[in-house]
């Protein structure tokens, strides 16, 4: 894993600063600490940088990108893996192509040469993010990975396009603009954000799955967006005659057995990340059997025992002869933490868990680990979220009786209890456009959609009159593809939309990659391995919630190696305590309010308005404040001290000098490592 970054201009003779490039990759050194490289192709106006991580191929000098193929056709800089390269490799060296490294990124250079890039993507398992340049063709392609694991942005500016693993990577550049949108400011305070955008003017994701291509006219760079790949459910007119269990259990069986054995191969140590959940127990259970030395499993632990879930992740350990290695967190850590992780997270946070899961890389990083397995991915596949169930009894049982969804929805209800006004709504609420595009409002979205009825009493008055008429709820359901919501089942319907919402920002984003990579810690989730999950969509509602069973066909396939205290109990979501379950965490947070929630800290950031973000503190410390609402509200005050520090760390902050000093101090110069191809 590493970090990525570039510019192509509108003008190809304009020339390349490779000191923007070195200062590009000087500030996601994080991402990348073993080194950098810079290559510019001074005709064409396009220049590379990659901050790397070595993982595959451990040569300082063999491995280090941008590479450049040796006709000087192709430029690629790459973050990720591609699984299964050393078979695509020697494919390739059978067919006559050569290889100058080991490192998996080589191939997708001769895949495009043999194939074109998009003949290409099929060939490429894994999660990644990257640029191609193609000299012929004269196109920039950004790719990014089927689910969005790997992040990558972009904008365009006067001189030309900037891209990066990172915002902060685009804002190094002197060129590009910092400021937040007041559409980006406006889902920043609610949680739920339009896939594609980001908190800042002008600057998007490339999105999972995507291909975002620029290619020069008339002397301008023009930009085009292009699927490659999506997760496809069936509609329900097109699906099959229903298998046997036995068929669906032996096929996610074998398919999981190789995306795990897959994701274990590496020429540094692979640890697991291991919680109280069935997903990274099974995922120890298989890594623990394919490998001949215990595998060495990490495990975050609260000091508050409605949330933690160290006991059944110790009996997972015991039961594989795993290494385990259990960090204990408290609450003063977590706000002590809250700024250095939103400078990585890029974007609002609503619980502190995302610091948790910072202070547990750094802890592996410090073990002397860069790779960790992971369980993302099994609750998006096998509907193991409440939000997720719920829709499932409301909409998608229609042989139910009244009395049978009412039995399972005070069932659901009673489990997850802490998650009221969090993960559940309180009240349901109907949004009109996606209710016109789902059918319903998918519970999965309604919570973020009810703390959006706080917001416009929280924005600056210049920023509440720009949004008088804005719907959060309609900007979601224009960005979502209509025609693979049309026709499906209700259960199919609201996992695609957490997976292109929830899950990509926030799971995989500032839960998953932004926090691992904060310590320079590769995280892979076998769950997203492509091949196993279009079988995945495939199966039958009930192979996934059966009675009061979640991820009912990941139980049964498993249960062999499960505890049975797990086997037999329901998804719990990870999360950290809110600040009002204890003072102490309720003090700190209170502090960083202080710093961050001032007067005038807010004055001088210009986003939030006053009086509404008193009103929100005020009422939230009121003991008589029902507690399904100082959970909602606790989200809602974290989401505040998110605003004003992205403000601080990329607003306020001269970015590019802070890149340029980074640079300096790492002693990383274009002298050293740019490499000009005429």
């Amino acid at each position: 894993m590493c970090g990525i970054g570039g510019v192509m201009h509108h003008d190809p003779a304009r020339p390349v600063n490779p000191d923007f490039l070195v200062a590009m990759a000087a500030i996601q050194y994080h991402r990348g600490p073993d080194g950098f490289g810079v290559k510019i192709m001074s005709d064409c106006g396009v220049g590379f940088t990659h901050a790397r991580l070595s993982i595959i191929d451990l040569n300082p000098e063999r491995g280090r990108q941008p590479f450049v193929s040796a006709d000087g056709q192709y430029m690629i800089a790459h973050n990720g893996e591609f699984y299964d390269y050393k078979r695509i490799r020697a494919e390739l060296t059978s067919l006559g192509y050569r290889f100058r490294s080991k490192s998996d990124t080589e191939l997708t250079m001769h895949l495009t040469d043999r194939y074109g890039l998009e003949g290409a993507l099929p060939h490429l398992r894994g999660e990644f993010a990257f640029a191609l340049y193609e000299r012929s063709k004269d196109r920039l392609t950004l790719v990014r990975d089927r689910f969005g694991v790997k992040p990558l942005y972009w904008t365009m500016t006067p001189e030309g396009l900037v891209f990066g693993s990172e915002i902060k990577v685009l804002l190094a550049h002197p060129a590009v603009q910092r400021r937040f949108s007041s559409e980006g400011l406006y889902h920043q305070l609610m949680q739920l954000i339009v896939p594609g955008t980001s908190a800042f003017e002008g600057i998007y994701a490339v999105e999972p799955g995507q291909m975002v291509i620029v290619e020069r006219h008339d002397g301008q760079l023009q930009v085009k967006t292009k699927q490659y790949w999506d997760l496809n459910f069936p509609r329900q007119s097109e699906r099959g005659a229903r298998l046997a269990d036995e068929e669906y259990i032996e096929e996610l069986r074998s398919r999981f057995i190789e995306a795990v054995q897959l994701r274990l191969e590496a020429d540094v140590p692979v640890a697991c990340y291991l919680s109280g959940g069935i997903d990274s127990c099974t995922i120890m259970g298989i890594a623990a059997a394919s490998q001949q030395s215990p595998v060495k499993a990490f495990t975050i632990g609260f000091d508050d025992r409605d949330y933690d879930e160290t006991a059944i992740a110790r009996e997972m350990a015991q039961a594989t002869g795993a290494d385990q290695d259990v960090l204990m967190v408290d609450g003063n850590q977590l706000y002590d933490h809250f700024a250095r992780t939103l400078w990585h997270t890029e974007r609002s946070i609503y619980n502190t868990f995302t610091v948790a899961k910072l202070l547990m890389s750094e802890h592996v990083n410090k073990a002397g680990y860069k790779v960790v397995v992971t369980g993302e991915g099994s609750d998006e596949l096998f509907a193991g979220y409440p939000q997720l169930r719920l829709d499932m009894i409301l909409h998608g049982m229609d042989d139910a009786s009244p009395e049978e969804r009412a039995d399972l929805e005070d069932w659901l209800a009673e489990s997850n209890r802490l998650f009221k006004g969090n993960l559940l709504a309180e009240k349901a609420l109907d949004d009109p456009a996606l209710t016109s595009l789902v059918g319903f409002t998918p519970s999965c979205l309604q919570s973020w959609l009810s703390a959006s009825a706080y917001v416009p009493s929280l924005l600056h008055p210049d920023r509440r009159a720009a949004l008088q008429n804005y719907s959060p709820g309609e900007a979601v359901a224009n960005a979502l593809d209509a025609d693979q919501i049309e026709g499906r089942h209700p259960l199919d319907k609201v996992q695609y939309i957490w997976i292109k919402t929830q899950f990509e920002s926030q799971v995989l984003g500032w839960a998953g990659d932004r926090v691992d990579m904060a310590n320079s810690m590769e995280a892979r989730p076998p769950f997203l391995d492509h091949p196993l999950v279009e079988f995945a969509v495939t199966l039958p509602q009930n192979m996934r919630l059966r009675g009061r069973k979640d991820k009912y066909i990941l139980r049964e396939t498993m249960r062999e190696l499960l505890p049975k205290a797990l086997y037999e109990r329901q998804k719990f979501a990870f999360m950290a305590p809110p600040s009002h379950t204890d003072p102490v965490k309720q003090r700190a947070m209170q502090a960083l309010s202080a710093t961050y929630l001032s007067k005038q800290a807010i004055e001088e950031a210009g986003l939030l308005d006053v009086a509404g973000v008193q009103k929100i503190l005020q009422r939230h410390s009121d003991a008589n404040t029902p507690v399904s609402d100082r959970v909602q509200l606790d989200a809602i005050i974290n989401h505040m001290l998110s605003v004003q520090m992205l403000h601080k760390h990329f607003v306020g902050n001269d970015v590019p000098v802070v890149a340029r000093d980074r640079a300096q101090e790492r002693g990383w110069y274009a002298k050293d490592q740019l490499v000009v191809v005429a």
